[in-house]
């Protein structure tokens, strides 16, 4: 059974950094894509960041300069470290795994299947 689960979110002031995590179990990340997306109240779900099974990664043109998307296969993790982080990414952020193996990278959340519940990432001062 493919199961994710994330954490590593918190509360942080503009300009501070957060490195959030996503233990995938039930697959291995070296055969499956997997993205981090983020949703706010409001607003629709947008992918962040992806990485391929083959370590190829892809991000959202805002964040590409700021955000950090790696794996650890020793663990069977996903990361994603934020840094200068600002009000405008305030939200939950999931992380999920596309619905086929041996996948490019893609940061339509439509390519995904199975989702993580989210850990809650708030940016204020």
């Amino acid at each position: 059974q493919l199961q994710l689960v994330e954490s590593g979110g918190g509360l942080v002031q503009p300009g501070e950094s957060l490195r959030l995590s996503c233990a995938a179990s039930g697959f291995s990340l070296d055969d499956y894509t997997l993205g981090w997306f983020r949703q706010a109240p409001g607003k629709e779900r947008e992918g962040v960041a992806s990485i391929s099974g083959g370590g190829s990664t892809q991000y959202l043109p805002s964040v590409s300069a700021r955000f950090t998307i790696s794996k650890e296969r020793a663990k069977n993790t996903v990361y994603l470290q934020m840094n200068d982080l600002g009000p405008e990414d305030t939200a939950l952020y999931m992380c999920a795994v596309f619905r086929t193996r041996d996948a490019h990278t893609s940061t339509r959340p439509d390519s995904y299947t199975t989702w993580g519940q989210g850990t809650q990432v708030t940016v204020s001062s």
